[in-house]
């Protein structure tokens, strides 16, 4: 790794700036977050060398995707509220850990890489029109070595066949699993699938 590479916006060095982030998450996350967050990581990286993409971008990245995981519902809604989000991440820590992310890694370290924090944003719900990076964080985070659950190995399968039919194999399940479960279920995502979808069929 680079150890003069910065990440746009930051005063830091990547070596720096890794290590706080380490800092971080062992002081706001649980061991076991932790270890899926290695886990994103790797995957993660495995994905940028297949897709050629960014390695430095893709660690901050996945480093920063679940930093606010166990941030409190009422410091989540006062998000919500600041960041003029829609009344359904109220009380959603699921949805809106990823917002509060990108706010994180503004306050803290002064990242502003806009497809950094696009990937981190976007990590759970997917959006139409992702980048790479986007895709590749999308995917270590539903694929990492520690993930287990049904479709997971379709998932592992697709995604080595392209980033396209990974996320879209991803989205189907979760938008499946969810109705299945009367949850609610983000409109990004399914914005998301209906564009993979429409995209395929086109190129077909």
């Amino acid at each position: 790794m680079n150890s003069i590479y910065k990440v746009y916006g930051t005063k830091y060095d990547f070596d720096t700036l890794v290590n706080k982030i380490d800092e971080y998450m062992k002081q706001h996350l649980k061991d076991s977050r932790i270890m899926h967050t290695k886990g994103v990581v790797y995957a993660a990286l495995g994905l940028c060398m297949l897709y050629d993409e960014d390695t430095g971008k893709a660690k901050i990245a996945a480093m920063c995707h679940d930093l606010a995981k166990y941030v409190s519902d009422e410091d989540a809604n006062r998000y919500v509220k600041k960041l003029g989000l829609p009344d359904y991440y109220i009380n959603n820590n699921n949805l809106v850990h990823s917002k509060i992310a990108c706010e994180i890694m503004k306050e803290q370290w002064g990242i502003t890489d806009e497809d950094i924090l696009n990937a981190v944003s976007y990590h759970t719900t997917g959006r139409a029109g992702m980048s790479k990076l986007e895709k590749i964080i999308f995917l270590a985070d539903a694929s990492e070595p520690g993930r287990y659950y049904p479709g997971v190995d379709i998932i592992r399968a697709d995604l080595e066949e392209s980033l396209d039919k990974g996320c879209e194999s991803s989205l189907r399940r979760t938008i499946e699993y969810l109705n299945d479960a009367g949850e609610f279920i983000a409109p990004e995502s399914v914005e998301a699938l209906e564009f993979l979808q429409e995209r395929r069929e086109n190129n077909d």
